[in-house]
């Protein structure tokens, strides 16, 4: 759903009122590149760190640390991600809130509530990748939804390999 947001946001030129780094102290750099143009184009150590955090956020929401809690593919519920006061005191450093929740705005809805917002959220989700989804196909092969035709600014990068690979010089980033 970020990534969905995102390209909107920078397409639709919004921007952080703060610099992004040192290197890069306005947006002047950004004028005109599409939303996956801009990822292509922010330096590598940019794109780990972003990998990274999202990555932790896919492996924190597999974790099972609640004794009972099972996974959904055995029958759990879908998109649950346990809370970070669910870890061991020092297995890891204390949050300031939990991923779900974090400031107790369900904590008097009802159980039959709960699990309608849920599935709206699964919902939502499937929506923002299929639109994502859509918005890249049409950047890299134009035409190819019709509903986007013209919206969208091509790109000739393969926006399928964040990295520029470079093995002519034996480095590879």
């Amino acid at each position: 759903m970020a990534a969905f947001v995102g390209y909107i946001v920078h397409a639709n030129g919004i921007r952080w009122p703060w610099a992004l780094s040192y290197s890069l102290p306005d947006y002047s750099s950004f004028e005109g590149l599409s939303a996956p143009a801009v990822f292509h184009s922010i330096p590598e150590a940019a794109k780990v760190q972003i990998i990274l955090a999202v990555g932790f956020l896919e492996l924190w929401s597999e974790m099972r640390l609640i004794p009972g809690e099972k996974h959904y593919m055995k029958g759990g519920k879908p998109g649950y991600v346990p809370p970070f006061d669910a870890t061991p005191d020092k297995l890891m450093h204390p949050m300031p809130f939990n991923l779900y929740d974090p400031f107790k705005y369900s904590a008097k809805k009802t159980d039959a509530e709960k699990e309608r917002g849920l599935l709206v959220e699964l919902n939502n989700g499937r929506l923002a990748q299929i639109g994502i989804m859509a918005f890249l196909s049409e950047g890299k092969v134009p035409g190819s939804v019709p509903f986007l035709k013209g919206v969208v600014p091509p790109m000739e990068f393969d926006v399928m390999a964040p990295f520029y690979l470079d093995f002519s010089n034996g480095v590879a980033f």
